[in-house]
This record gives structure tokens, C-alpha cells and sequence, in this order.
């Protein structure tokens, strides 16, 4: 757990890297739009990998013969757990609702929709507007598919908004 005085200083830490100047992202210390003052870093976690989402949609599961989205489902939650943990985000659960419960139709909706709640909420930790869709995470899943296309885009949002190396320290903000 982080203690108050680790909260405040937070900002100080020489761990968390700002995005490079010039770029079309927000630099971690830009003012707020609704209070003119920076917005103070509550948390941190490990940045996330930014992947291609065509590769993840149709690239690596044509190569893999269909094993690929296990393997980037059970990535992703890792990923989501090390980013944010502050809230309990099961990693090995989901991949295995996918493989023992697919046959249900209903549990793999349910996942989606869960991962597309916590996508949403990851967004939201690192200071951007939330702009997952828990329900299009689902409805995707009957259009070949696009639901891993769709996900894998707005996780990338959240690895465009720190431009750091994965597994770098980040700070959270909500």
C-alpha cells in the first residue's frame, strides 16, 4: 500500500518519465482544462505494452492456429493487474472462462464485457477520458471477431498517453 506522504511525492520521483517534447500527447504535468492546476499522481503502476491490433486480431491467430488470443487475453489482464493495483483484476480467470465456458456462449460474453469495464477503468487511471465500451466489447465478438481489434486499440491508447518502455513506473491519477 502507498501511504499518504508517498502519494505526495509522487510527482517528485525521477522513476516516472514524462513523454518527449513535441509530441501530440499530453505531458503527464499539462494543467487540467477545468482547474488550471497540474493533476497530482495518486498512484503508480507498470506500463503497459503497446501491440499492433491487427497482428493481435488476425496476424497471430492465423500463425498460431487459433491459440494467440488465449495467450493476448491472459497478457492483457496481467498487464491491466500490473498497471492499476489498486483494484483486483483477475488475471488467469478470464482465459480459462474463454476455454472451459465458451461452449456456454454466454460466459465469453460476460468476459468481454468485464474486460471492456476494466479497460474503461484503466483509461480512466491514467488521466484520459474513458472511451471503451464494455457493451461494443461484446457485440464485436459476432462481427469476426473485432472485439480483440477493438480492445487492443483503446489499451493503446493508454500505452500512447506515457510513451514509456513497458514496465516502466507510471503514475495513476484517479
Amino acid at each position: 500500500m502507498t501511504s499518504p506522504n508517498d502519494i505526495n511525492d509522487m510527482s517528485k520521483h525521477s522513476e516516472f518519465v514524462s513523454p518527449p517534447t513535441g509530441s501530440a500527447v499530453t505531458p503527464f504535468n499539462a494543467p487540467s482544462p477545468d482547474t488550471g492546476h497540474a493533476p497530482a499522481a495518486v498512484a503508480s503502476g507498470l506500463a503497459m505494452k503497446r501491440r499492433n491490433p491487427l497482428g493481435v486480431w488476425i496476424g497471430l491467430p492465423l500463425i498460431t492456429l487459433g491459440i494467440y488470443p488465449l495467450v493476448w487475453y491472459y497478457k492483457i489482464h496481467k498487464e491491466m493487474a500490473e498497471f492499476d493495483r489498486r483494484r483486483q483484476i483477475p488475471v488467469a480467470g478470464p482465459m480459462l472462462v474463454l476455454i472451459f465456458l465458451s461452449w456456454t456462449v454466454i460466459a465469453p460474453l460476460i468476459s468481454f464485457h468485464n474486460a471492456g469495464a476494466r479497460i474503461r477503468d484503466s483509461q480512466r487511471a491514467a488521466g484520459l477520458a474513458p472511451t471503451c465500451s464494455p457493451t461494443l466489447s461484446w457485440v464485436l465478438a459476432f462481427l469476426f471477431g473485432l472485439h480483440t481489434l477493438y480492445m487492443q486499440v483503446e489499451l493503446n491508447k493508454i500505452v500512447d498517453r506515457y510513451q514509456v518502455p513497458p514496465h516502466t513506473t507510471v503514475p495513476l491519477y484517479v
